[in-house]
């Protein structure tokens, strides 16, 4: 007969089911598995990230095609519609997170996309800036929820080494929204006065409605849960759910916990992560929104200002889709936010040093390119090391709410009397992109000592002294990453 030991172990989360599962019949269906998940997943998510970055930050191309003179607005007020629609983000980001858990994401997330496409419509009516200040705070308030709603939705579907490729995936999205909404305002533009409708009224009508449109679609398809996915055989929805058992606790309760939701304010690991994603949301949103400006100031002018602001997001695009399989395979977050945040560094510190166009166009596609590429090796590592429901809703609602916040800081950096040098602004983004150089050495170094502190002689029996009885996913339950067999992703 087994012992208790031996039958708790049988039970405990694995990280070898790749290996474990020599049988030809279970290579087949892991291999089906991921590829129906990827083909149904990860384009929803992908274009659903999209549309919600082109609708917030597609400010930027209408400041440029004249939204600002026509409000009468000041740069001052400017800034201030954009801060506006981070307040109710950042507040709506954890409640959104439990309600999701308690709802469904085939509700929550299709509803969100309609509501805020709803209000992104609405601004091309807006006449007045308290007008638009309205409507970007309830833009903020109804789309707040969606990104960490979408990393926690992945989180379900995919077991922690595969995520990076995935959040990756769906975060070059943010990469390719800044391109297309570049190539799509030069476009539409063109239609500046037909039926008494200016340029920036027609991007945001278009392109407000058509995220209606493609919240209707995704309710008829999206899953809550693996065994929700209609692409998968009764054998694949199996499959499905043991690999997931491989990766944490056989189950965890969908039921809110306050503990460990007060819990996670605690873990060390998580507020520097934190610090980290606010540092690279100063560099991210800030870039998304003033782009078009700070091409404008190097002197052009319509349309050209918007195709020029194309190719340093496509740069963006490549280098997620380089870094992000990369940091899957190898199991390295922390290595790659720092290779990432290398470029990022070198062009801000390029716009600070040198006066010519050339060169400061060249630092701009830098700087694109590293702070969006550093973006989903920080944002995976949350879900990565937070177990339990509860635990890791609080801390992706956490890592957004530190994002945001660097965006609220972003929008007052970027004063029009700095253009062209824009000195404040890139001065402040470079120190804050070493910040996140440094937390993420910081974080590997923390996350390697709690590894090697959980497999110290005595170390298992004194945390699990107060929790005998409960079973594996009760002990989780109270310990959450920090029970003995969970190993933190380095």
């Amino acid at each position: 007969m087994d012992s208790p030991d031996a039958e708790k172990a049988a039970n405990r989360p694995s990280d070898d089911f790749d290996k474990t599962a020599t049988n030809p019949a279970d290579s087949q269906h892991e291999k089906r598995t991921l590829l129906k998940l990827d083909l149904l997943l990860i384009p929803a998510m992908s274009i659903l990230y999209l549309l919600a970055f082109l609708d917030r930050t597609n400010i930027g191309n209408a400041r440029v095609a004249g939204l600002q003179e026509d409000l009468g607005m000041s740069a001052y007020q400017y800034s201030t519609a954009i801060t506006v629609t981070y307040v109710p983000y950042i507040a709506a980001e954890l409640p959104s997170n439990l309600l999701l858990n308690k709802i469904g994401p085939r509700i929550l997330l299709p509803a969100i996309c309609v509501l805020w496409g709803v209000v992104s419509t609405l601004q091309s009516q807006v006449s007045s800036y308290s007008g638009l200040l309205a409507v970007r705070f309830f833009l903020g308030l109804v789309e707040g929820g969606l990104f960490p709603g979408i990393v926690l939705y992945l989180s379900g579907f995919y077991r922690r080494h595969e995520l990076q490729v995935r959040v990756g995936l769906f975060f070059s999205a943010a990469a390719v929204s800044g391109a297309f909404s570049g190539l799509l305002a030069a476009a539409i533009i063109q239609m500046d006065g037909l039926r008494g409708m200016r340029g920036w009224q027609w991007v945001f009508l278009l392109e407000g409605v058509f995220t209606v449109c493609y919240g209707f679609v995704i309710a008829a398809f999206l899953p809550n849960t693996p065994r929700d996915v209609t692409l998968f055989t009764p054998e694949e929805k199996e499959h499905c759910i043991k690999r997931l058992e491989t990766d944490g606790p056989a189950k965890e309760s969908g039921e809110f916990n306050l503990k460990a939701m007060l819990s996670t304010f605690r873990s060390l690991h998580i507020w520097i992560l934190c610090l980290a994603i606010f540092a690279n949301g100063v560099g991210v949103f800030g870039l998304a929104n003033f782009t078009p400006s700070i091409v404008q100031s190097f002197g052009y002018t319509g349309a050209r200002t918007q195709l020029l602001t194309v190719p340093p997001f496509v740069l963006a695009f490549i280098a997620t889709m380089i870094s992000a399989p990369l940091a899957d395979r190898y199991r390295a977050r922390g290595l790659t936010a720092i290779i990432t945040s290398i470029p990022a560094i070198a062009g801000f510190s390029l716009f600070l040093a040198r006066s010519s166009l050339g060169a400061r166009y060249t630092a701009l596609c830098l700087m694109i390119m590293g702070v969006y590429s550093t973006t989903p090796s920080l944002v995976s590592w949350v879900p990565n090391n937070t177990a339990t429901r509860t635990r890791r809703s609080t801390a992706v609602a956490m890592a957004f709410v530190s994002s945001n916040s660097g965006g609220i800081l972003s929008t007052w950096i970027y004063p029009d009397e700095d253009a062209p040098d824009y000195k404040l602004a890139a001065g402040l983004t470079l120190a804050f992109m070493v910040v996140v150089v440094f937390a993420a050495a910081g974080e590997v170094g923390l996350l390697r000592w709690l590894n090697r502190r959980k497999r110290e002689e005595g170390w298992r029996s004194r945390v699990l002294g107060g929790v005998e009885g409960l079973g594996v996913q009760g002990e989780y339950e109270v310990l959450g990453d920090g029970h003995p067999d969970f190993e933190y992703t380095l």
